[in-house]
């Protein structure tokens, strides 16, 4: 069959022919082999899309200006880091532009005495902290994808990650932000000071809101110093509930780990094939733990941590510093991809719960899936309720896809009784959007259409994602 090439439209040879103009040739691609490889983030869920162009731009002028050229012929821009999120938030699902930002990738500067950092979004998020250890310091936050997912994505979708329970998430990093609006004008709010109430908290506004309401091209974190010491175990259990119990006994035992884990045993056995660090694969789940501070106060935690464990039937191993302990968290952080393997594919939730009611969730969890007939592995963040429920499906197949639609309805109707939220880490994307009235209600989205007009009047950023403005 001879392959048919898509001929661009006049109105968009006139955009491609504008964009040229203010980027080098290379900076601006069309061919649809590349396109199609844009069209899709890490949701297995989300509808891909097909841009007109992916633009990569090396500078806040050249995102302004990519951002005027658009707004001029009305078209969508779509801001795109490393792809690795999982709600649909930087699909392209009405053509338009992908502007990717992976070329603007420099750690601006690493301030030791206001322990901040400054840096371009298309930094990987492993690269700053690693930096930063070399000067003693730390950026805590960690999702799964560290090694992979940028700054700038990570502040857009307000990823949490491993540390999240003793560290807090990326939101309560962010400092300042200089963001190219929709109208290609550039915002610059916050800064190095601790302390900042002078106005709206305008930087809080732009994190979290998935690329909607502006495009955010340099950002300032707050670090920490680096811990001195840190003890990592992992405790195999007989019973995935006990463990998930132990792991809320560990916090009530007056002990916050850096990270407290949790993995079923579809999980386990998934890693271990996947990773070979040789992991129990009779567990019927485990919980990863570490602490860490300073030496005298990592050997008490630690020995609470051993104490609870035990007392909850446990069976407990240390790893030792060094390449058992990376080994350890590598594992933990292969939990997708090991998993993604047993089935063609794989729906990751964050459904979050209060800490309390995490073994509820997980009895929940492992009713709706005999109830509907549905696979599904579990994995999370055991100290701050995040759990992820993995749906094991075949997207192709659509009587399955009925039933697993079932499940995450059900799901979400649960986390919200529960006292819970939609999402913890992931977003709303498109994968979530039709369930944001059940958590917010009418007036909360309401609300939050009226700051998206406010500020893309013409629905040109990342539209679809989030809220969807009428045309007027």
């Amino acid at each position: 069959m001879t392959e048919v090439k898509r001929r661009p439209a006049p109105a968009e040879l006139d955009l491609l022919r504008d964009l040229r103009g203010v980027l080098a040739p290379e900076q601006v691609v069309t061919t649809p082999e590349e396109l199609v490889c844009y069209g899709f983030d890490a949701a297995a869920d989300a509808v891909p899309g097909m841009p007109v162009a992916v633009v990569f731009p090396r500078s806040t002028a050249e995102v302004a200006a990519v951002v005027r050229i658009a707004a001029q012929y009305r078209r969508p821009v779509y801001t795109r880091g490393a792809g690795t999120n999982l709600s649909g938030g930087s699909t392209p699902v009405d053509g338009g532009l992908v502007l990717c930002l992976l070329e603007m990738a420099e750690i601006v500067e690493i301030d030791k005495v206001n322990l901040t950092a400054t840096v371009q979004p298309g930094v990987i998020i492993k690269d700053l902290d690693e930096a930063c250890g070399k000067a003693g310091l730390m950026y805590p936050p960690d999702p799964g994808s560290v090694a992979v997912a940028t700054m700038g994505g990570s502040v857009a979708e307000c990823s949490g990650g491993l540390r999240g329970l003793k560290y807090g998430v990326t939101k309560d990093y962010v400092m300042g932000l200089e963001v190219v609006l929709a109208d290609g004008r550039v915002l610059r709010s916050g800064g190095k000071t601790v302390k900042n109430v002078t106005g709206y908290d305008l930087v809080k506004l732009m994190v979290g809101s998935e690329g909607t309401l502006g495009i955010i091209t340099e950002i300032t974190v707050k670090l920490r110093p680096r811990p001195e010491a840190m003890r990592s175990m992992l405790a195999y259990f007989t019973d995935q509930r006990v463990a998930a119990e132990a792991g809320v006994a560990i916090v009530g035992a007056g002990v916050i780990p850096a990270t407290l884990e949790f993995m079923d045993h579809t999980t386990i056995v998934a890693v271990e094939r996947f990773t070979h660090v040789g992991l129990r694969e009779d567990a019927e789940a485990c919980l990863l733990i570490e602490v860490d501070g300073i030496p005298e106060v990592v050997e008490r935690e630690a020995a609470t941590v051993l104490e609870v464990l035990r007392a909850h039937g446990g069976e407990v191993k240390e790893a030792a510093m060094g390449a058992e302990r990376d080994s350890l968290w590598a594992a933990r952080r292969a939990a997708l991809p090991a998993v993604a393997r047993l089935r063609p594919t794989i729906i990751v939730e964050d459904a979050t719960v209060p800490r309390s009611e995490i073994t509820t969730m997980l009895d929940l969890v492992a009713d709706l899936a005999k109830k509907h007939d549905v696979a599904i592995s579990v994995v999370g963040h055991a100290g701050d309720g995040n759990l992820h429920p993995s749906i094991l499906c075949d997207k192709n197949d659509p009587v399955e896809m009925e039933r697993v639609n079932a499940v995450i309805d059900e799901l979400f109707a649960a986390t919200l009784r529960l006292g819970g939220t939609l999402s913890g880490e992931h977003g709303i994307g498109t994968s979530k959007q039709r369930y944001l009235p059940w958590e917010i209600g009418d007036v909360g989205v309401e609300v939050s259409e009226r700051i998206k007009r406010a500020l893309d009047p013409h629905d040109l950023l990342n539209p679809g994602k989030v809220v969807t403005l009428a045309a007027h």
